[in-house]
């Protein structure tokens, strides 16, 4: 018997690359959910599905339950933001229509309060994860593995750096400018500390890409974290553009709304980032993430974990992706995930989604005493 799969925002990026992975599995059958039928229908029919895709009209700011009724699907997994200015009524749907979810949210409060629906998914059987996505799911699996190397895990800073020639959606894009020169909290010193988005300007010298600029950016795990690995003095995460131009333009944003000069740079998403694709020929296909973890060592010394993954030939958003095409893999196959709302921590380990990305371009190189990590990619050219 197939699962019947919903991917709302499936002909999107983040959803169009779910969709590809799922659609050769036999156990599954996929539903391409978008705004437009046409666009949906267009997307399912090119996919070199096992079983055929359907394309469906959704719309989360309409009767997104009414909808998920007469879909009746077995997993529905929620792509489209920007998470920062939604609630939870496409997960409440979900759990209405007996469905299992799943979305790729980034947005911290968003995240971090998703048990209020355990009750609920728990009596209805359906397991309700927010977060399949790099955070915090992959940044959380990271921390797990070396943490046991330490004695005290003091600090935890970490980011992500963007390729140039990604293809931005227009989501991802007002997810960012949502909360640039906005306020929020980190922990540092082991208390909390307000900053502001995109700011806190810095570099981060990677292998293979260089020295990349970064700005503070908000997510789940600087509300989830603390309680989580409770000796940590030091949690913040910053990203970053590719071209160094665009980066500073943004900063000096982020001071237009911190001084109230702009309320916010979420009304702007479409013309800025219309204006970030002129600068396409100035980037690469090249991403990274890096994290760097410090404390004490087993010996008492200081010690350093540094962590960086390369990702070439656009091959970075798959990353984000893969927590969600696990999870809905599982389901296809018979596998029981406990039902409950929470947060996507420990259900999946680090080798599992290391693995994943295997076939793809991404390279994840770990050091630190007697450290020496390597998951390689096995594409060369794709």
């Amino acid at each position: 018997m197939t699962s019947r799969i919903l991917i709302i925002g499936g002909y999107g990026n983040f959803g169009g690359y779910i969709a590809r992975a799922l659609a050769p599995d036999p156990n599954i059958r996929l539903l391409i959910g978008g705004r437009s039928q046409a666009k949906a229908n267009t997307f399912a029919a090119e996919l070199n599905a096992a079983n055929r895709a359907e394309g469906c009209r959704i719309d989360i700011d309409a009767d997104i339950a009414v909808a998920l009724a007469q879909l009746r699907p077995q997993v529905v997994i929620h792509t489209t933001g920007p998470f920062q200015t939604q609630d939870h009524r496409v997960a409440r749907a979900a759990i209405a229509a007996g469905a299992h979810y799943f979305d790729l949210a980034d947005a911290r409060e968003f995240v971090a309060t998703i048990g209020q629906l355990d009750a609920d998914a728990e009596a209805a059987g359906v397991a309700v994860i927010a977060g399949a996505s790099s955070v915090p799911c992959l940044t959380a699996a990271l921390i797990d593995r070396y943490r046991p190397r330490f004695a005290r895990l003091d600090s935890a800073i970490y980011g992500i750096a963007a390729a140039q020639a990604t293809n931005r959606g227009l989501g991802t894009a007002a997810a960012i400018l949502s909360y640039v020169g906005k306020p929020f909290a980190i922990l540092a010193g082991g208390h909390r500390r307000r900053i502001f988005g995109w700011q806190g300007l810095h570099g981060v010298s990677y292998p293979e890409l260089g020295f990349r600029l970064f700005g503070y950016c908000d997510i789940p795990d600087l509300e989830l974290f603390p309680a989580r690995y409770p000796e940590l003095k030091e949690l913040r995460f910053s990203a970053g553009n590719e071209v160094k131009v665009l980066h500073i333009g943004t900063w000096l944003l982020s001071w237009a709304v911190r001084l109230g000069l702009v309320r916010s740079l979420g009304p702007f998403a479409e013309r800025l980032l219309k204006l970030s694709f002129l600068f396409d020929p100035l980037g690469s296909d090249k991403s990274g993430f890096h994290m760097f973890l410090g404390g004490a060592g087993q010996d008492g010394r200081p010690m350093l974990v540094r962590i960086f993954m390369i990702a070439r030939q656009v091959h970075g958003p798959n990353i984000p992706c893969m927590p969600a095409i696990i999870l809905a893999r599982r389901i296809a196959a018979g596998e029981q995930i406990a039902p409950g709302a929470r947060p996507c921590l420990d259900l999946i380990g680090l080798d599992e989604l290391l693995g994943s990305i295997a076939h793809l371009d991404i390279d994840t190189i770990v050091s630190g005493p007697g450290i020496d990590d390597r998951w390689m990619g096995e594409v060369a050219n794709a």
